[in-house]
This record gives structure tokens, sequence and C-alpha cells, in this order.
């Protein structure tokens, strides 16, 4: 049965979808489930980025302008807890949720239910998250680390905070569950595992990941709740604990985490690179070998946080070593991009752009990182702006620009509507300027001794900091057209139709079906070519 066949047969369908709020409520469709969380996510990144322009409003000269010290403490915090539980994650189970079943040839996600479950349970979490402004003594002021023994000294917002977390680790577990059984066993008749498309790999092991690690956070902060209420003293230098353990326990959840915020991402831009390269990706089982490998390496270098708490030389150097082995096979990513590139027909569509720009600013993020990882160094800029500098150019300039060039890659497909290439490149270039303007100039403020989570500075600091706030605004403002610009006339399908395969490069069964992709994509299971990524019958 043809694409096509395939596609009137399931037009028929497509009467029977619910409509209305119950579609949304009772979605147990992988894409509308999918669009939920990239709502969500969008949604929570707005919100964190308002909180983020506060801090930068605060720290456009010095002196105290819009808020206390307190205050401020409170933004840093819900900013940092925002993006990473609320945007970034979400909005990668969101394409997970769109992209897995059509990249493998599969009916839907393996359980419906539990997938509308997961997504549900993120909306109360992130309405705690909120309300936690407005509850006696304000929001949370621990950073976004959760430090003991400030944990133990916060209002009941902590509390309510601690309440979404284990909600929104419960979401990503049963996320990760409904991924990992999906992609191993409902492939279709064919596909083995070392043909599957490269998003696909990268969530497999970011599965797992996540149902290793997100057990570790619950237990860290259900031992700081009993340590608040329940009068244990885990983390309580007063009753005989030691903060310091916190931090372990933490940071074994807290650096997968960061590979969690970044594996798909990886996979997104080995989707978009060979379609616009026209070439296949280059060393495809090197890839897979080398996020796997990050996966393992990212479990035995946790202290590489915590070379300030009075750590050993020994453990000082095995930390600093086992750092510097995950910039291997992250570096065999980066070659693999550049061997895709090379010598291919190149064409520079929006998708492409936001993966060479994440390409080159995430590669600077990658360097950066490696400063810190030698011991001297990390003790003289630990807890700076250089380290704040280092992980948005990982996290922003890693995480969001993959979204958003898997975004614009895939929207046709989702929507039916081609997007406005003048006005993804503008949203491009606008915010690739203004990105290296906020982030770059932190770097310098790091190295000079400005500490991080601070509400005021000296003079000496001002000129930095005056600019990083103003390209933080034009940051905030490119995302805010891009939402009205590109986002929601797509939604509205405004726009002239897309073809079946608008990008000429672009390989895989996602692209064997009609544009929209219809509400019921396989039905049966489709017959594969040798390569996997055409159906034949």
């Amino acid at each position: 049965m043809s694409a096509v066949l395939d596609h009137h047969d399931h037009a028929h369908d497509d009467h029977h979808a619910p409509s209305g709020w119950r579609r949304w409520v009772f979605a147990t469709n992988h894409k509308d489930i999918g669009t939920l969380y990239l709502l969500f996510a969008f949604t929570m990144l707005m919100l964190g980025g308002v909180l983020a322009l506060l801090i930068r409003a605060e720290l456009f000269q010095p002196g105290l302008q819009l808020v206390n010290p307190e205050l401020f403490n409170q933004l840093t915090t819900m900013h940092g807890v925002i993006m990473v539980f609320g945007a970034i994650m979400p909005a990668f189970v969101g394409f997970a949720n769109w992209m897995i079943p059509l990249q493998i040839g599969a009916a839907d996600m393996a359980f419906a239910r539990m997938n509308n479950f997961s997504f549900w349970l993120l909306i109360p979490a992130g309405l705690l998250v909120v309300m936690s402004f407005f509850m006696p003594g304000g929001a949370p002021a621990a950073g976004w680390t959760f430090y003991a023994p400030l944990t133990l000294q916060m209002g009941p917002s902590m509390d309510a905070g601690i309440f979404a977390l284990h909600m929104m680790g419960a979401s990503s577990i049963m996320g990760s569950i409904n991924i990992i059984v999906t992609i191993l066993n409902m492939r279709a008749p064919g596909m083995t595992l070392m043909k599957m498309p490269m998003f696909s790999w990268t969530w497999l092991i970011t599965a797992y990941l996540l149902i290793a690690v997100m057990p570790v956070l619950a237990g860290a902060i259900t031992m700081t709740l009993t340590d608040r209420h329940f009068g244990t003293s885990f983390f309580n230098p007063a009753g005989g604990g030691d903060p310091v353990m916190f931090q372990h326990i933490f940071w074994f959840f807290g650096h997968p985490e960061v590979y969690i915020m970044i594996l798909p991402a990886f996979g997104i831009i080995s989707q978009v690179v060979p379609a616009f390269a026209r070439k296949k990706l280059f060393g495809y089982a090197s890839m897979v070998y080398a996020t796997a490998s990050i996966a393992i390496l990212s479990f035995i270098v946790w202290a590489h946080h915590m070379f300030t708490t009075g750590m050993p030389v020994t453990g000082q150097l095995y930390f600093m070593y086992a750092t510097m082995l995950i910039a291997v096979p992250t570096a065999v990513k980066i070659f693999n991009w550049i061997a895709t590139m090379w010598r291919g027909a190149m064409t520079f569509e929006t998708p492409m752009l936001w993966s060479i720009g994440f390409i080159f600013v995430f590669t600077m993020g990658g360097f950066t990182g490696l400063i810190p990882a030698v011991a001297p160094i990390d003790i003289q800029i630990q807890d700076t702006y250089y380290i704040v500098a280092h992980f948005h150019y990982v996290l922003v300039a890693g995480s969001l620009f993959a979204m958003f060039a898997g975004l614009y890659y895939w929207l046709p497909k989702w929507t039916g509507v081609m997007y406005s290439e003048t006005r993804g490149k503008l949203h491009f270039w606008w915010s690739m300027i203004a990105f290296n303007i906020t982030f770059f100039p932190m770097h310098f403020l790091g190295l000079a001794g400005m500490p991080r989570r601070y509400a005021d500075y000296p003079m000496q600091f001002a000129d930095f900091n005056a600019i990083a706030s103003v390209g933080a605004f034009a940051f905030g403002l490119a995302q805010v057209y891009f939402f009205f610009a590109v986002v929601l006339p797509a939604m509205r399908g405004q726009g002239e139709k897309a073809p079946q395969k608008p990008w000429d490069g672009a390989e895989g069964l996602e692209w064997e079906l009609a544009s929209p992709v219809p509400y019921h994509s396989f039905a049966h299971p489709p017959k594969l070519d040798a390569t996997a990524t055409k159906i034949i019958g």
C-alpha cells in the first residue's frame, strides 16, 4: 500500500478524531500530546524569560533599582527551575511524542493513557511553581540546585517546590518508560536498531538516563523535606548532618541531567544537517556509540561541580580527567556533523542555519567548559559569571537552538503549511546576535571576579553588565516575534501548502506521509526498503 493510499485510508479516520476541549483534555494521540507538551514548554519559556529579564533589568547598572536582594535570589532560583524542568525537558518530550512513532513506523506511543497522564501532571506542577511567589516569605531562594542548609531555612514555598519537582519527575519517568517500550517493541518490520533515525536513538538513551537519575533527585528533595518537618538531620549540621552530602546526591542527578537536556538536541541536529547537506550522516555507528559513551560517562563526573568543597587531590585529579574524557565523544559528534557538511550540496534554509549556529555556539560552550574542568582554575571561577556564561552557551545555544532547528524542520509536516523563510531567518539572526551580546561579556565578568546571584556589584563591572542586559531584552523580544510571526500563522494554517517532502535531502518515514500528518499515521506496520527510510508496501 503506497503512502498516498495509506493517507487516503486515514482521511476517513480523521472524521472520528475527537473535537473541541475533549480532544485535548482526554488526548491519547501522540501528536496531540506532543503539541500540548510543546505549548506548555513555550509558555514556561516565556515565564522563565520574564524572570530572567527582571534579573537583567536589576543588573543593568550598579545599585539596587527594582528588587531587593531577597527577591533577586527568588528570581534566579525560579528562573533556573522553570527553564530546566518546565521548558527544556517538556519541550524535548514534546518532540519525542510527535516524532518517534512517525520515525519508527509505529501507530502511536505504547501506553497512550499513561502518556496523557504524564502530560497533565505538569500543569499542577507548573501552577505550584508560579504560585510559590505568592506564598508567605515568597518563592524559594536557595538557587535552582536547592543546596542545604539554605533549603532548610526557607518558608512554605519550599515544600510547594519539592512537591512540584516530584510531580515533574514522575511525569519524566512515565514519559521515559513510554519512549523505551515504544522504540524497543513497536518499530516497523525491517527497522533494526542500527537503521533507526538518530533522533530516536538519542531519545532511547536519554530515556534510560531519566529513569536512572530522576529517583536520585526525588530522594534528595525528600530527605530535605524530612529535615524540614520530621526531625531528621540528613543535611542539617546542627543535628550532625552534612550539607556537602546533599551536593553529592544532587550532582549525581544533576550531571546526567545536563546530558538529558542536550542528547535529544544532538539527535535533532543529526537529522537536519544530512537533509540540507544532501548526504548521509557521516559515521552513523560512531554517533550511536558516542551518544551511549556520553551517557555512561555522565555518571562518573558529578563532583567536578564540587572542587571548592574540600576534596582530596586524588579526587580532584580523577574528576578532572573524567570530565576531560567526556570531550572526546562530544568532539566525535561535532566532527561527524562537519564531515557530513563537507563537500555536500548545502543550502541554507532556516533549519540548517539554526543547526550550523548550534554547532558553532555549542562548540564554544564546550571549550569554555573544559576550562573549569581544571581544578585550580575552577577554584578561581567557581560561582562567578564565567560559569553562568558557560552553561547558557550549552543550554540556550545548545538545547534551545537545536529545538528551533527541529521546529522549523518538522513544522511543515506537522501543520501542512510552509512558514515564511524570511521571518525564520530574521528570527535566527536576531536570536544569534542577541544571544552572543548577552552571554559573551559574562565570561569577562566572571574572569574579573564577579560572583553570580548578587543583586549589586561595584562600578568596574558596570559596562559589561549593561551590554548583557541590552542583549537579554533583544533576545527575549526575538522569541516573542517568533511566536507571533512563525508559530501562530502555522497553527492557523496560514501560508502556502506544504508538499509531502518540503526538503530535498530529507530522509525517513515521516516524509513518506502526507502533510499535515493524518490523525492516525500507521494503522498497519509499513513494509520498508533495505535502508528503512522508505515505504515499499
